[in-house]
């Protein structure tokens, strides 16, 4: 058991205990850059398909520019999907 206000967090091969708070932001603030990350690799992607569609002389993909929906619209679909 650790203390409370302490975390085990792992980098590379070791093991580092910090305060929970500085876990915490540092978490926070990676999922961040990850999920920007994310999205513009979603967005170039989107461009080299229709490029790569174009030079084969193909149409383009339809709803292949369709954005995921938040958290907050799947939590508005299903409370109307539950009544």
């Amino acid at each position: 058991p650790f203390p409370a206000e302490k975390a085990m967090v792992c980098f590379g091969n070791m093991f580092i205990e910090l305060p929970k708070a500085k876990t915490r932001e540092m978490l926070r603030q990676d999922q961040e850059e990850l999920d920007k990350e994310i999205n513009n690799l979603r967005k170039e992607l989107r461009v080299k398909v229709n490029r790569l569609y174009e030079a084969q002389g193909k149409p383009e993909l339809k709803g292949f520019n369709l954005n995921p929906m938040s958290a907050e619209e799947m939590k508005l679909i299903n409370r109307i999907l539950e009544g």
